[in-house]
C-alpha cells in the first residue's frame, strides 16, 4: 500500500537532525526543478530531477548488485504501460518518433507535441492519474499525421501490424488519442456504473463486471493478480503474465509479455552473484520462479521470503503489486521500486515498528480485529536509485507491502520511507500554499515549528502500524480486498491514516524518544490533515468534473468530512470572502477518529461491502464544485504542482579490457525526454534475444 506524493509533501526537519553532512560541497547550489508543464485542465506538473546520495558509499558489490536490479526494472516497464491503455505503447511509439526526428516540422506545433509527450510520459499514457481522465493535445490529428510522416520520412521507424498501412494506424489510434469522449475514464468507480465496461484501462477485454464476478465466483480466477481476462469466442480466457517454462523443457506455456519479463529474469540471474547474503540470492530465485509459472503460490513464496530478508542494504520492489487500476481491486500493475538503506535514520524509525504489538493492543477497535501475536515490523528509509512501471515518474513516499492479507498476517511486512523522494518534494514545494488557507496565524506558526515531524510521524504510523494492523474474520472466507471489489482501496488507505491520526496521542512515541511532546505534534497533524483534505487537494479536480477519482484522496476526503458532519470537531467558516476549515476540538477529533476507525476495521474485517458503499459514496465521493471553484482561484496565484514526475538518477557500468563491471558510478541528466527515450529503446536489442531463448524447446 502506498501513500502517494500528490496527497503528502513531507519535509525533513526531524531527518536533518540525524543524517551525516552532505559528501558534496554543493548541495545547496543543486537544481531540483527542471521544468513545469501545464496543458488546459492537466497540471500545473513539476518535474524534478532525483538524487541519490549515498550511492557512492556502498560497496562495489552493493553498486553492481543495484545496477543489475536497475536493469531488470527497466526491462519488464512496457508491461505496466501496457496494462494502463492497449494502445499507449504504440501512441508512445508515435510521439517518440517525432520527439526523435523533429527538423523540419513547424516550431509551434513541435512545442505542443512535446508537451503532450512528456504528460504522456508522466502519466505512463493518455489518462492523468490523478482525475483518471483522458487529456487530449492541443493540436489536431491531421497536425499530428503530418508531423509522423515528416519523421518517418527522416529516418524513424513505425512498427506497423498484420500489414497494416502508417495511415491506418494513424486512424486506428485517432479516438485513443484525440476523443475526450471515447474511453474517457482509465480506472471507473462511479457507482451505478459498470466498474468494468467503463474502464479504459487493459485488465479486462470484451467483458463487463457481472460477467467477470461470475465467471471469478464460479472458481474460473487462478491468477486474479497477474492477469488479464479476455472475451475469446463468447468464453472469458484468463492470460498470465509469464515467460513459460517449456524452454526449460518443462510444460508451462509462455504468456504475455514473456520476452519483457525474460529480460527481466536475466538481469535478476546476473544480480544473484552479488547479492549480499545466500537468503536473498535464494529470494531472487523464487522471484524468478514466479515470472516463468506465473503461479501465486510461487509469488507468496517469494513474499515470505522478502520480508525475512532484513539485513541488505540494498533491496528491491519488484513484480505485479499495487491493485488501484483495477476498479475490482484485483489485477496488480508491474512496478519496480530499487533502493538502498539509510541505517541511520532507519534506526531512528525502528522504534515505531518494534512496539507493534503495543500499539495494536491499543487500537479503538474490537477485540476478536485485533492480532495476539504481532512480530517486530520492519521500517526503513530508503533512498530511490530507480523507480517504474506503476511506481514512476510519479512516487510515492511511503510503501508498506505484501498487500496479501495472509502474508501479513503470519509473517509480517515490510514498510519503507521514500527518503530522497521526499527531500525533493521539500526543496520544491511551495510555502506560500500554507499561508494562503491555514485559518490562522497561530495555525502557520504550528505548522512551521511541528509540521515536518507530523508528516513524518504519520507517514511511519500509516505505514508501519496502519496497513499491518488488525486481523480479518474467520468468517470471510475470501481476502478482504476479494469481498470489497471497487472500495477496498479507498477503505485500506483511510483506515491506515486514522491509524496515524489516532496513535499519534500516544505518549510511548514520547518515551521512545521519537517526538519531543505529544500535543503539538497532535495539533500540526490534525490541522493539516483537516487542511489538505478540507481544501488544499481540491486543486487536483478541474472545472467539469464533479468526483474524485483516486483513492488516496477519496480516503482523504471520507475521514475529514466523516468527522466535519459527526464528531462536533471540525467547523467551516468564511473569513474575507475565503473559505477554511478549523480543528475546534481536538479531544473530540481523536474520539471521532477512533469510533470511525473502528467501523471501517469491522468492514474490512468482515468484508461488508454494504457498509463500504454507504460510507465512502456518502463522504468521500462526490466535492462541492463552488469550493473546488474558489481553491483553483486561490491557487493561481502560489507555486502550485498538481503532481511531479521525477527523473531518475542514471547507473553507469565501468567495465574493464573484457567488458567485466568494477564498478558503478551515477549520474544526474535533468533531462526528461532523454531518460524516457533512453528507457524506450534499451531492451529493444535484448528483447530479441529473448525472444531467441524462449522459442527453445
Amino acid at each position: 500500500m502506498k501513500i502517494l506524493v500528490l496527497i503528502i509533501l513531507l519535509s525533513l526537519q526531524i531527518f536533518a537532525q540525524h543524517k551525516d553532512k552532505p559528501t558534496q560541497p554543493n548541495l545547496m547550489e543543486r537544481k531540483y526543478t527542471i521544468e513545469k508543464l501545464q496543458m488546459g485542465d492537466v497540471g500545473p506538473v513539476r518535474i524534478v530531477q532525483l538524487y541519490a546520495d549515498g550511492f557512492e558509499k556502498l560497496s562495489t558489490k552493493e553498486k553492481i548488485f543495484t545496477y543489475y536490479l536497475a536493469q531488470s526494472a527497466l526491462a519488464a516497464r512496457d508491461i505496466s504501460i501496457d496494462q494502463r491503455h492497449r494502445h499507449a505503447l504504440e501512441i508512445r511509439e508515435l510521439l517518440e518518433a517525432v520527439y526523435l526526428h523533429q527538423e523540419g516540422i513547424d516550431p509551434a506545433l513541435m512545442e505542443q507535441v512535446t508537451l503532450y509527450t512528456k504528460l504522456f510520459w508522466v502519466n505512463n499514457s493518455q489518462y492523468d492519474n490523478i482525475t483518471s481522465r483522458k487529456f487530449v493535445p492541443l493540436f489536431s490529428a491531421e497536425q499530428f499525421a503530418l508531423a509522423v510522416k515528416s519523421a518517418v520520412a527522416k529516418g524513424a521507424t513505425i512498427p506497423l501490424n498484420n500489414g497494416e498501412t502508417l495511415d491506418q494506424k494513424l486512424e486506428q489510434l485517432r479516438p485513443s488519442i484525440f476523443d475526450v469522449t471515447y474511453e474517457p475514464v482509465q480506472t471507473n468507480k462511479t457507482p451505478g456504473e459498470d466498474m468494468i465496461a467503463g474502464s479504459a484501462n487493459n485488465n479486462y477485454v470484451g467483458t463487463n463486471f457481472a460477467e467477470v464476478e461470475a465467471w471469478a465466483k464460479a472458481g474460473n480466477e487462478k491468477n486474479p493478480l497477474n492477469s488479464k481476462v479476455v472475451k475469446e469466442n463468447g468464453q472469458l480466457v484468463e492470460k498470465v503474465y509469464r515467460t513459460g517454462t517449456k524452454h526449460l523443457g518443462g510444460s508451462v506455456p509462455a504468456g504475455l509479455y514473456a520476452e519483457d519479463l525474460q529480460v527481466a529474469i536475466s538481469y535478476l540471474e546476473k544480480a544473484k552473484a552479488y547479492a549480499s547474503n545466500t537468503r536473498q540470492a535464494d529470494n531472487l530465485d523464487k522471484l524468478i520462479t514466479f515470472y516463468r509459472t506465473g503461479d501465486l503460490n510461487d509469488w507468496r513464496a517469494y513474499n515470505i521470503g522478502w520480508v525475512k530478508e532484513t539485513e541488505s542494504q540494498v533491496d528491491m520492489i519488484h513484480g505485479f503489486i499495487e491493485v488501484y487500476l483495477d476498479a475490482r481491486g484485483a489485477k496488480g500493475q508491474f512496478e519496480s521500486v530499487v533502493n538502498f538503506a539509510n541505517p541511520e535514520l532507519t534506526e531512528l524509525f525502528q522504534k515505531v515498528g518494534t512496539n507493534a504489538q503495543y500499539f495494536e493492543d491499543r487500537m479503538p477497535w474490537e477485540p476478536k480485529y485485533k492480532k495476539s501475536d504481532v512480530k517486530p515490523l520492519k521500517y526503513t528509509v530508503i533512498n530511490v536509485v530507480v523507480e517504474t512501471g506503476d511506481a514512476g515518474p510519479v512516487s510515492a513516499i511511503g510503501i508498506n507491502l505484501p498487500n496479501e492479507q495472509d502474508v501479513r498476517e503470519q509473517y509480517g511486512s515490510k514498510s519503507v520511507t521514500l527518503y530522497n523522494i521526499v527531500d525533493a518534494y521539500d526543496k520544491t514545494g511551495g510555502k506560500d500554499i500554507l499561508k494562503e488557507f491555514a485559518s490562522s496565524p497561530e495555525e502557520i506558526v504550528l505548522s512551521e515549528q511541528y509540521g515536518s515531524l507530523a508528516d513524518n510521524m504519520h507517514t511511519a504510523l500509516h505505514e508501519v502500524l496502519g496497513h499491518a494492523s488488525g486481523k480479518v474474520s474467520p468468517n470471510l472466507k475470501v481476502d478482504p480486498q476479494a469481498a470489497l471489489p471497487g472500495y477496498y482501496s479507498t477503505l485500506e488507505e483511510a483506515r491506515a491514516d486514522l491509524v496515524a491520526l489516532y496513535h499519534i496521542w500516544d505518549p510511548k512515541l514520547v518515551e521512545i524518544g521519537i517526538i519531543p511532546n505529544t500535543m503539538d505534534v497532535v495539533r500540526a497533524m490534525y490541522t493539516k490533515e483537516v487542511r489538505n483534505a478540507g481544501l488544499i487537494q481540491l486543486q487536483r479536480v478541474p472545472k467539469g468534473h464533479n468526483q474524485l477519482e483516486e483513492d488516496h484522496m477519496k480516503n482523504r476526503q471520507m475521514n475529514v468530512h466523516w468527522l466535519w458532519k459527526n464528531a462536533d470537531c471540525i467547523e467551516r467558516y468564511q473569513k474575507d470572502g475565503k473559505t477554511y476549515f478549523r480543528v475546534t476540538s481536538y479531544e473530540k477529533m481523536r474520539d471521532g477518529v477512533g469510533r470511525l476507525l473502528a467501523e471501517i476495521q469491522r468492514i474490512k474485517s468482515e468484508g461488508d461491502l454494504a457498509a463500504a458503499k454507504t460510507l465512502i459514496d456518502t463522504y468521500g465521493f462526490k466535492i462541492d464544485t463552488a469550493l473546488r471553484d474558489e481553491v483553483l482561484a486561490r491557487m493561481e496565484k502560489l507555486d502550485r504542482a498538481v503532481y511531479t514526475g521525477f527523473v531518475m538518477p542514471k547507473l553507469e557500468p565501468v567495465k574493464d579490457a573484457k567488458g567485466n563491471i568494477t564498478d558503478v558510478t551515477i549520474e544526474y541528466g535533468m533531462d526528461l525526454g532523454k531518460q524516457m527515450l533512453e528507457y524506450s529503446s534499451f531492451t529493444k536489442e535484448e528483447k530479441a534475444k529473448a525472444r531467441k531463448v524462449l522459442d527453445k524447446k
